[in-house]
């Protein structure tokens, strides 16, 4: 499966909630995911598979305390507990939007970086980052298919409404295999041309220097 990332032109609202020892709880709510929509990069996300998958992440992230994000935009599928910002506390369905709230970790680095924006009134965007397989349609729509799989609902990026805000799926020529609870990359399509430059002398060499590279992501 492939890496696909979406950013939303849509803002998100900041939200402050006042905590009994005088300080504030900081909140980001507004719209993280959409449906039936033919996206910027040309792809749909059909709301039955988007649901799908929220049900599942809901189930083991959200309700478990474990669907957090990162600031930026990562390259890979996987989260970094070292650039995490956020938890996600609520994804719920509206029409052909998944609407969501997320509660910034003010303790973490890259948290207290959110909250300062925050204060100063920066304005961000959410971008979610998922793993799939599209399927081409005749009028040039990618169509996200069944096996999407969320690796978080929502990253904090920078003010989605700049032009050419939406972004291409980071790596995606890039085909990543889960094993156990993490994805490696294959480098497929790299592994394929240096398969094809190699002479045929070389050629079985190039085809274990390829699997040993596999074997190093494990």
């Amino acid at each position: 499966m492939k890496l696909i990332t979406e950013m939303l032109e849509t803002d998100v609202e900041f939200i402050t909630e006042a905590k009994e020892d005088g300080g504030k709880n900081y909140f980001i709510e507004g719209v993280f995911m959409q449906g039936n929509i033919k996206n910027r990069n040309g792809r749909m996300y059909p709301m039955e598979t988007l649901m799908k998958e929220v049900k599942r992440y809901n189930k083991e992230y959200v309700e478990q305390n474990r669907a957090y994000g990162e600031l930026g935009h990562p390259q890979g599928p996987t989260i970094n507990l070292e650039r995490v910002s956020h938890m996600i506390k609520d994804l719920h369905q509206d029409g052909n939007n998944v609407m969501g709230k997320a509660k910034i970790m003010t303790e973490t680095p890259m948290g207290k970086i959110v909250k300062n924006l925050m204060d100063e009134g920066a304005k961000l965007g959410v971008s979610s980052r998922g793993m799939g397989t599209l399927k081409p349609g005749r009028d040039g729509t990618n169509m996200v298919q069944s096996d999407f799989q969320l690796a978080t609902a929502a990253d904090i990026v920078a003010d989605p409404s700049a032009p050419n805000a939406f972004v291409e799926g980071i790596m995606e020529g890039v085909e990543w295999l889960q094993i156990d609870d993490r994805w490696v990359p294959q480098y497929i399509e790299e592994t394929q041309e240096m398969i094809r430059k190699v002479s045929k002398k070389n050629l079985q060499e190039a085809k274990i220097a390829a699997f040993e590279r596999f074997l190093k992501q494990l």
